[in-house]
């Protein structure tokens, strides 16, 4: 089940062979076992629909927190909660494929330009790639 990355100066993810509904619980697993629970979630077909009437492909937001790694950031910097959690996107991306995208750490938190918040965000990054390596090996 091999895919290609996909990468924005603000994300990374991966597209799967997977259909959307089992995109997204294995998501949540993959997530689980990294340490993540998910505190908030957006169902954007939905929200639009219900909004603006208006058609879109299914696509939901997980609001990711690991929180051992959102604590230790807290003691760090204070304000830091305005840039937790890590978003994470689920979409359907054609016939029988889903992507899976996830913000990056490093780079939502390099804004902050405290030094002390590096290796936090590197280990949320490490964390989120291992995820998403597992839904690309068909583990959960």
């Amino acid at each position: 089940m091999e895919t290609p990355a996909q990468s924005t100066p603000y994300g990374f993810g991966i597209t799967v062979a997977l259909p959307y509904e089992v995109a997204v619980e294995r998501t949540r697993a993959a997530l689980k076992h990294e340490g993540f629970g998910v505190l908030t979630e957006i169902d954007v077909k939905a929200t639009f629909k219900e909004k603006l009437d208006a058609d879109f492909e299914p696509y939901i937001i997980l609001g990711a927190c690991n929180p051992q790694l959102a604590y230790r950031a807290l003691q760090v910097e204070h304000g830091i909660g305005m840039l937790l959690p890590c978003n994470v996107i689920v979409h359907a991306h054609g016939e029988g494929q889903t992507a899976i995208s996830v913000m990056d750490p490093q780079a939502a938190l390099g804004v902050v330009g405290n030094d002390a918040i590096t290796p936090i965000a590197r280990e949320a990054r490490e964390r989120l790639e291992r995820a998403l390596a597992a839904l690309n090996r068909g583990e959960e």
